[in-house]
């Protein structure tokens, strides 16, 4: 009875512990999203984020017509029944691989590849970066400057160091390959370096064939390990193998490899989050054992992307009609793409604009990287209402029709009396 009693009076007297954990640095282009929701301005332009790109030229929600045959295909009882096994799977990690080297690669053919479906190309990353933490636990990655934002808070999340390597020049708004490449000769040997194959993000900015098969061979030289982040394949030339040349370079040259591939915005799946991870091999056993330990990281990460997503896109790239449908939506949202940049350019220059406005039309993909400064920015917002990443980069996809020259005018406002100290823009993307 005592005892029973001293518990009671004890336990009064245990205070509960109380939490205190700072909130976290807002992600810069969820940022965007919540001021754009915020603003009840009726010409109000969200250019922050990439879902959009699934639109028509009115800005309309698009729908690819592969998927909805794919979608009519596994509404067939039958056919779903059979599909619903870990085959699903395996086929959707083979036909990614073929899609990124070619289906009569050698590395296909010679089963040199592990690979493990993920969500997205977000888990894709993060299970590359929990691998190279766990086998490689001295290692670095080295980010190009600039990249997307997400790509530091996934390597700084595995705990893996995180460095970064010259890739663009603000001046000229293009590629910087002379400061690249002396990065890379610098680079301590056996380095990871993150490289996008194609529409890189957020600038637009690609190397020439000719600049990447000099990047190959100074990563040969230096023996460096090559991860690349493939997330637009076919939206930066219209052109699904042409986009895949780098990586393919890479290949050829004998290079050991990482990818992860997302098919979010390329099939307009953006709610069913599939993308899949693949790494080469020296050999078959090699591979089989690296997948092994793929599928136990990820086990203890996700376990496995959502049965419906990974059909859809199994069906799209198995099947040789939709798979040729596919890609000529693909061309055409990538041609549609183009346009946009081109109108775009054509409305700020017939204003008699006092910048160069080349560079729109010399960037390819999703993303136009406008050169605006922060400072410039934050007034489109303020008295425009419309919305870009603090480091100026626009979505394509929300550039339509209707807004092009209302953009463009507002552009020209926030620009006309010349461009912010260039000292300011070196600093912002200095090392």
């Amino acid at each position: 009875m005592w005892k029973w009693k001293r518990y009671l009076i004890s336990s009064r007297r245990i205070r509960t512990r109380r939490m205190s954990i700072p909130a976290a640095n807002k992600d810069p282009i969820l940022a965007v999203t919540e001021a754009f929701l915020a603003d009840t301005h009726p010409t109000k332009i969200n250019l922050g984020v990439g879902p959009y790109s699934f639109r028509d030229d009115e800005g309309r929600p698009l729908v690819f017509q592969c998927v909805r045959d794919a979608e009519a295909r596994i509404a067939d009882a039958q056919f779903r029944e059979s599909a619903l096994t870990s085959a699903v799977k395996t086929n959707l990690v083979e036909e990614s691989v073929q899609l990124v080297y070619g289906k009569g690669a050698d590395i296909v053919k010679e089963r040199r590849f592990a690979g493990v479906a993920t969500l997205s190309g977000t888990s894709a990353c993060c299970l590359f970066a929990e691998f190279q933490h766990h086998f490689y636990p001295k290692s670095h990655i080295y980010l190009p400057v600039p990249t997307w934002s997400n790509h530091h808070n996934i390597w700084r999340g595995a705990e893996v160091p995180v460095r970064t390597f010259h890739y663009y020049h603000p001046e000229s708004k293009g590629l910087n390959f002379a400061a690249l490449i002396g990065d890379i000769r610098n680079a301590p040997d056996h380095s990871f370096f993150l490289l996008h194959p194609c529409a890189h993000n957020p600038t637009g900015v690609d190397p020439t064939e000719e600049q990447w098969r000099e990047i190959s061979y100074q990563f040969k030289v230096k023996n460096h390990f090559p991860f690349f982040d493939m997330a637009y394949q076919g939206l930066a030339s219209g052109d699904l193998d042409r986009d895949a040349k780098a990586i393919r370079i890479f290949q050829e040259d004998g290079h050991l490899l990482g990818c992860a591939q997302s098919f979010t915005k390329i099939m307009g799946l953006y709610g069913h989050r599939i993308g899949c991870l693949s790494i080469l091999s020296s050999d078959e056993n090699q591979a089989i054992a690296t997948r092994s330990q793929l599928q136990q990281i990820a086990r203890g990460m996700f376990g496995s992307p959502p049965i419906h997503g990974s059909l859809l896109v199994s069906t799209i790239l198995g099947d040789p009609q939709l798979k040729a449908l596919w890609a000529k939506e693909v061309k055409a949202m990538a041609g549609r793409v183009m346009r946009r940049r081109a109108t775009m350019r054509q409305s700020l220059e017939k204003l008699d604009s006092r910048c160069n406005w080349e560079h729109i039309t010399n960037q390819v993909g999703m993303f136009c990287f406008t050169g605006l400064s922060p400072q410039q920015v934050d007034r489109l917002a303020r008295e425009f209402h419309i919305y870009l990443t603090p480091e100026g980069r626009m979505s394509m996809a929300g550039v339509t029709k209707s807004n092009v020259d209302y953009l463009a005018n507002a552009m020209h406002e926030v620009t006309r009396f010349g461009q912010e100290d260039s000292l300011q823009k070196q600093q912002y993307y200095s090392l």
